[in-house]
């Protein structure tokens, strides 16, 4: 048997799950993360080779991490666990497993999940969207991982908010060291921030409170849903996807499915947009799941 094994490298958590070739998972473990880059080697290599001999058989290895391989260095960038940044992950783990290992960007393995066979399955071109602490995006078309010439393919989080209004403009100061990048809108904590006011983090219970009158929830939400409509239409009218998936926590809130594509229609550039936008199907698996599928196809 041949495993395609993935890891889902949290900040807190990291999973492992092994396939079969049938796509099966035929183990799944979880451990905490050690906030250490060493730590980190060793963690992973201890789940890939405990996993093996459980399973009497070996496989491929992908990872992904909050963060990007630099092509440039081939370094760790952008990652939020930081203990990350500047290190040579690909070539540190292969030298542990003694194999060469695949490294993407989080969302890069949401979009393989979901396209493979998830919400996304039989469309051409899936933009898969994560929403959550922070939000991004990867692409897959043709069953192919887009990355892009400089790794970077999918960083809709942080292009600026199109078409602001007076009182956007010009929009919160973001981590990158710029303004108003789509990220500082749509996040979880922009969102609570929204209804509640500075240092709210958790928009988790807005739903149920604008449900049961809370006018501040409900006026949260609808600015939250128009903004990403706006951003999403830029998408739409930049790669025209057959379908749009949204990952992350913010992407259960089912009041998203009707009320974007309701919006988005004024900011396409098109007499009609049958664009879908869905949930994503396998939830917070879809990460460890992409990653063990980032040996199917990249381009």
């Amino acid at each position: 048997m041949t495993l395609r094994i993935g890891i889902d490298l949290g900040g807190t958590k990291t999973e492992i799950v092994a396939l079969d070739a049938a796509g099966v998972a035929r183990l799944r473990r979880r451990a905490p993360t050690p906030p250490a880059y060493d730590g980190v080697i060793g963690l992973v290599g201890a789940l890939v080779e405990a996993a093996e001999a459980e399973l009497d058989a070996r496989g491929t290895v992908g990872i992904g991490i909050p963060g990007s391989l630099s092509p440039a260095t081939g370094k760790v960038r952008g990652a939020n666990s930081t203990w990350l940044n500047g290190g040579r992950l690909d070539r540190d783990l292969a030298a542990r497993l003694g194999r060469e290992v695949r490294v993407s960007n989080d969302a890069n393995c949401l979009a393989m999940s979901e396209a493979a066979d998830g919400a996304g399955a039989g469309f051409g071109t899936v933009f898969a969207v994560i929403l959550g602490t922070g939000v991004g995006a990867g692409i897959v078309s043709g069953g192919r991982l887009l990355e892009g010439r400089n790794r970077i393919a999918g960083e809709w989080g942080h292009n600026p908010l199109p078409w602001m209004n007076a009182a956007e403009f010009p929009g919160p100061a973001c981590w990158c060291g710029q303004r108003g990048c789509i990220e500082t809108f749509l996040c979880g904590p922009a969102l609570a921030a929204e209804a509640d006011g500075p240092g709210a983090r958790d928009a988790s219970a807005l739903p149920d409170r604008a449900a049961a009158g809370d006018m501040a929830a409900a006026a949260a939400l609808e600015r939250h849903a128009d903004r990403l409509a706006r951003a999403l239409a830029h998408v739409v009218n930049i790669l025209d996807p057959d379908a749009i998936v949204l990952g992350g926590g913010l992407s259960n809130m089912a009041h998203l499915y009707a009320e974007v594509p309701l919006r988005w229609g004024r900011f396409v550039f098109s007499d009609v947009v049958t664009t879908k936008l869905l949930p994503a199907k396998h939830g917070d698996s879809s990460g460890v799941l992409g990653a063990a599928r980032l040996w199917d196809g990249v381009g």
